[in-house]
């Protein structure tokens, strides 16, 4: 009987620290609701932030000017939302680190989102905080704050382009254990092996792309008849068309002198390249890989910034890289005349 009793007592005690346990972990259901400004939409749209872009998985109505999620979904982890189901534009979406507390968003979509306020989740003030001090070393801030996903996206969007490929290990080696097998950390590994591949000096690689009748392309076709800009572009990306007309300028001086260019855009959406090409006056050869930061050119070439570009010699060497405005001029006025 008393032993009975101690099994008894033992599956209770068992039980309660099992209840205990179950009760502490976080379920990774989202506890998001809003508000809605400066808007006619009728819906807002859960996007998740891959490569740079954004993937809607998820919609719920506006009611009275707010709204809620409770998606299941992968927490902490970075997310976007959008009053736009379409994912063509990323400047459409606004970015928010998502964790398994309760969540606000007050969400406005006049200058880009800059009037929307976040309540409730730590990792994005930390974001914010971090997305203010980036120009400090990235090294530093990681050392910081080694398993926050916050200090892991600063280094991933606003540092990674910057670095070189010794760099880019050096800090991913500081970044908690759990973060190895993201696809942040993946991307950042295959970025630093492939930096070295394009440096000045070296071959420039060949890569698949659509043209604008829907052929697919190899950039290498265009390699051999003299100087060629490889010119990596969208028509969401306000630099890029800020750069335009100085690319124009430059075509319509030295196209006669065995200058080419070559543009590559990012964009999902066809139409969206087309107009672009038109409005900006683009007469040169244009490329689209709608896969956009995962497109064969942009992963082959280390893109993660644009615009961007590679002057390439008649034998296929890169001679010059992310050369704009008045740069540009000059180093095509040395090589042409």
């Amino acid at each position: 009987m008393k032993l009975r009793s101690k099994t008894v007592i033992g599956l209770v005690i068992t039980a309660l620290i099992t209840l205990t346990i179950g009760c502490t972990e976080k379920s990774n259901k989202l506890n998001l609701s809003g508000t809605v400004s400066n808007t006619s939409s009728d819906k807002v749209y859960l996007k998740r932030y891959e490569n740079k872009s954004f993937f809607t998985i998820d919609s719920t109505d506006i009611v009275n000017g707010s709204f809620r999620f409770n998606t299941e979904t992968a927490l902490p982890e970075i997310y976007g939302l959008s009053l736009d189901r379409s994912d063509n534009d990323p400047f459409n979406t606004f970015l928010v680190i998502l964790d398994n507390n309760t969540i606000s968003v007050q969400l406005d979509t006049t200058n880009n989102f800059d009037n929307t306020v976040v309540k409730g989740s730590a990792e994005h003030d930390l974001f914010l905080q971090l997305r203010a001090q980036r120009d400090r070393p990235i090294n530093d801030i990681i050392k910081d704050h080694p398993s926050s996903i916050a200090a892991l996206y600063i280094f991933y969007r606003y540092h990674s382009f910057r670095l070189t490929p010794e760099e880019i290990n050096e800090n991913i080696a500081l970044l908690d254990p759990k973060f190895q097998d993201s696809e942040y950390v993946t991307t950042l590994i295959n970025l630093a092996e492939t930096l070295g591949k394009v440096e000045i000096g070296q071959k420039a690689p060949d890569f698949l792309a659509l043209n604008s009748q829907g052929e697919s392309e190899n950039f290498s076709s265009y390699i051999g008849k003299g100087y060629l800009l490889l010119d990596f572009w969208a028509s969401w990306c306000a630099p890029c068309r800020k750069e335009n007309p100085n690319l124009v300028k430059a075509y319509e001086k030295y196209k006669e002198k065995n200058f080419e260019i070559v543009g590559v855009s990012l964009d999902s959406s066809e139409a969206s390249w087309l107009k672009a090409v038109e409005n900006d006056s683009l007469t040169w050869p244009q490329l689209i890989d709608k896969e956009a930061w995962a497109g064969n050119g942009v992963v082959n070439y280390g893109v993660r910034l644009i615009p961007s570009n590679f002057l390439i010699d008649e034998n296929g060497v890169i001679v010059a890289k992310n050369i704009k405005g008045e740069d540009l001029h000059n180093t095509l006025n040395e090589l042409l005349n």
